[in-house]
């Protein structure tokens, strides 16, 4: 993806400087330095390991450490089938996420439950936690892994520190009971 010519030079520039906003600089060093934390439970699962692969290396978008520490990580990226019994595992992770953190629901199974409409699937992960990005497919294809991350990364450079502490985010989190 990298940086666009655009969005670097946002600002007054001089001979040898740039200025411009702290909220538009460390917003680009966030977009470009995102810890994913995999929760795969089938075959997206297969998929964002071929995404990780060197034929789409997900690397070159800043994501190159995996952080498998919910403490250490923020961007969770749920991949396949979730149990209804496994909804509150999913739920402690994203708390112990420290903020800012993203969501992202990859596949038609952790998007909507999928193919499973059954009393033992969780119909979709935003029912548990906020999502912020949802890729379609089953399993979705690298690529579509690959636009999602994207999504993420123009989320986060665009995201106002402030938004964390709305009280539209706030109300969010108390819909979830998340506390």
């Amino acid at each position: 993806m990298g940086v666009s010519k655009a969005e670097v030079l946002e600002g007054y520039i001089g001979e040898g400087y740039q200025l411009t906003s702290i909220e538009k600089a460390l917003g680009l060093a966030r977009a470009n330095s995102i810890w994913p934390l995999p929760f795969a439970t089938s075959c997206c699962g297969i998929e964002f390991m071929a995404t990780m692969a060197s034929n789409y290396d997900l690397a070159r978008f800043g994501m190159e450490r995996l952080s498998f520490s919910p403490r250490q990580s923020d961007l969770l990226m749920v991949m396949g089938t979730i149990a209804k019994k496994m909804g509150p595992v999913l739920k402690q992770v994203y708390t112990q996420m420290a903020e800012p953190k993203w969501v992202i629901a990859v596949g038609a199974c952790a998007s909507s439950g999928g193919i499973f409409d059954t009393y033992s699937v969780l119909q979709g992960i935003d029912k548990v936690i906020p999502v912020d990005v949802y890729v379609p497919g089953c399993p979705p294809r690298p690529e579509q892994i690959i636009d999602g991350v994207m999504k993420i990364q123009e989320l986060v450079r665009h995201e106002s520190f402030r938004r964390r502490y709305s009280p539209e985010y706030q109300h969010l989190l108390e819909k979830y009971q998340i506390g």
